[in-house]
């Protein structure tokens, strides 16, 4: 790294993003010259800690959906501004935009065009402007991607595929495997480690089914109903134990007005890990917490619901077969999906006593999901993300 102190620009829109954005920042500032870097830039209380002075946490204002954004378009647009006039007037040597597409590609596009219209002291403030984590262009958005590669130097992907996907479409344009953080967030998780019973006749004590239904307010609405009327459903069979897990206070108070009185069921605010460990079966909204199920090893039945709207124009674009990631990097589907009207009680319940009661599925599954966390890569991910990020400097 060149000498002089240095300006990181760090911009994460989500709850898994202020995760990532915390591991490269400590992981950065153990590089050499790391301590010489000021991080500025929005993120959530996990970044803020690491050493980000934010300007406020987008987290808190994450929705999903066209028409949910379109709902909060002036409130998106002011808090753009205010990170674009953050970064044209600090200048940063390096802007990372971890995840969250729809507002960090187009803030690349921004600087780039203030760039060319000959902004920045002396015209000369060319920042690196590095994604962390491509967004999923393979899934919907191909057509996007000579945008991205023109408006980004580098690409860090933590899943094996993406590097041959984008050098088969834009050679020449720099995209690193890091690996996936899962690996170094939960390193005892291995495969073969994990003990659930396979029969329920095995069962010592009740299964626990986790049911983890988003960590958006519209996701905990439109999930969470369906998830206990599907828990009623399957406890006539199975006697099981029930437990929720919830990202923040906020979604923890939210979920408590869904549960009908005298329903048992244990909630938590954190500690996503520890209770995955402890599951036979999840219910969860798709998302990055499918990866998380998947490395943990617990059979999972997915399901979402969105606004018809964005449901009706996602459906057009997409070109995937599945929307979980860990049946698409299986290649089949390990977790059951559940999407809109299909996403029902009925429906839920019905995989779900598939998953507890079928020796051979949960076999499938298993083995399955211990090939999926084989292609995550070495433990390192957020060193090698650090280095990378690091070494556009020189």
């Amino acid at each position: 790294m060149s000498n002089g102190r240095k300006t990181v620009l760090l911009i994460a829109g989500e709850a898994s993003g202020d995760t990532l954005g915390a591991e490269l920042i400590k992981a950065m500032r153990d590089e050499p010259g790391g301590e010489e870097i000021d991080f500025i830039g929005a993120g959530g209380p996990q970044m803020e800690a690491a050493a980000l002075r934010p300007e406020f946490d987008l987290s808190e204002h994450a929705v999903v959906g066209i028409w949910e954004v379109l709902k909060n378009y002036f409130k998106f647009r002011r808090l753009f501004r205010h990170l674009l006039e953050l970064a044209t007037r600090r200048e940063p040597d390096i802007i990372v935009l971890i995840d969250y597409p729809g507002f960090n590609l187009r803030f690349a596009k921004a600087i780039r065009r203030y760039n060319a219209e000959g902004g920045g002291a002396f015209r000369e403030w060319q920042p690196k402007i590095i994604c962390y984590v491509s967004p999923q262009l393979w899934a919907w958005k191909e057509g996007r991607v000579h945008q991205i590669a023109n408006d980004i130097d580098l690409m860090l992907s933590i899943f094996p595929f993406e590097k041959d996907w984008y050098a088969e479409r834009v050679p020449g344009f720099p995209v690193e495997f890091v690996g996936h953080p899962l690996v170094d967030r939960f390193p005892l998780s291995k495969p073969g480690e994990k003990s659930v019973p396979l029969d329920p006749d095995l069962f010592t004590e009740q299964p626990t089914v986790l049911l983890l239904p988003g960590s958006r307010r519209r996701e905990v609405d439109k999930h969470l109903p369906v998830m206990l009327e599907a828990a009623v459903i399957f406890s006539e069979k199975i006697k099981t134990r029930l437990r929720m897990v919830l990202p923040n206070r906020e979604m923890h108070e939210l979920a408590k007005r869904h549960i009908p009185t005298g329903t048992e069921i244990d909630m938590q605010i954190g500690g996503l890990a520890n209770a995955l460990g402890q599951a036979s079966l999840a219910i969860a909204s798709s998302g990055t917490v499918t990866m998380e199920c998947a490395w943990f090893r617990v059979p999972t039945v997915v399901l979402y619901k969105t606004s018809p709207l964005t449901y009706s124009l996602g459906r057009m674009f997409l070109k995937v077969p599945y929307l979980a990631m860990p049946n698409l990097l299986a290649g089949e589907e390990l977790f059951p999906e559940f999407l809109q009207s299909e996403a029902n009680a009925d429906n839920l319940a019905k995989a779900s006593l598939r998953l507890l009661q079928d020796k051979g599925e949960r076999t499938r599954i298993l083995g399955g999901l211990s090939l999926v966390a084989a292609k995550l890569g070495p433990s390192g991910a957020a060193t090698r993300a650090a280095q990378a990020v690091l070494c556009t400097l020189d």
